[in-house]
């Protein structure tokens, strides 16, 4: 397990609902250090992200002692390219799904609104047209972009989303193979071995068996 002895960063930059929790737990089940949803929550890096303080994030505590990062902010429009100049011989994991089955996990998460913090949704989403309907001027400005509030609906949204989540995967997987191809691993989530050839990735030993599967209430 060459990288687990390593100083480099590994990122799961897989979009939401598409097996980060997962990933997270294959990592703390192999003995590496894993910061997660509650810890990124608790760092406000979601928010940093948001209003483009990368360094408060990479400075932090929690960013420095822990390997590996899953769910937000990690997988945000664009920081991946951030992530992969400014951490050198990082690796980065990209799950992929279904794009209708995705989007239906998302309707499901949230009973049928978005996910998280709404400017933030929008932001990620390219719905900022709609989060400056939802407030005026003077709204905005007190607006809180640490809160989760889920404050508009999914309704009438599968083709917008799951165009931009396969433009995402897409732009993701051509950027790696032009710069770096050995720094991506990509794989389906509904592949039965893609536990067993991340482990092949990261020069782990995964038996053929071994299987993580969290958050699936949500699915």
């Amino acid at each position: 397990m060459l990288f687990q002895n390593s100083t480099n960063k590994i990122f799961c930059i897989s979009t939401q609902r598409t097996g980060t929790t997962s990933v997270g737990h294959f990592f703390k089940n192999h003995d590496f250090t894993v910061a997660d949803w509650f810890v990124s929550n608790k760092n406000n890096w979601s928010y940093y992200w948001n209003i483009g303080d990368f360094e408060t994030i990479f400075n932090s505590k929690d960013f420095k002692k822990n390997q590996v990062f899953e769910d937000d902010p990690w997988w945000s429009p664009e920081f991946y390219k951030v992530l992969f100049h400014r951490f050198p011989g990082a690796k980065f994991v990209l799950f992929t799904r279904d794009s209708d089955t995705w989007f239906q996990s998302m309707v499901k998460h949230s009973e049928g609104n978005i996910l998280g913090n709404t400017m933030k949704h929008c932001k990620v989403y390219r719905r900022e047209e709609d989060f400056l309907t939802l407030f005026n001027e003077e709204e905005r400005l007190v607006y809180d972009e640490k809160k989760i509030d889920n404050l508009l609906s999914l309704e009438n949204k599968k083709e917008h989303y799951t165009r931009l989540y396969n433009l995402r995967n897409t732009e993701i997987i051509d950027f790696f193979k032009k710069h770096s191809p050995e720094s991506l691993f990509v794989s389906s989530l509904e592949d039965d071995q893609k536990w067993v050839k991340l482990g092949e990735f990261m020069d782990i030993n995964i038996s053929e068996n071994y299987n993580v599967h969290s958050n699936r209430s949500g699915d």
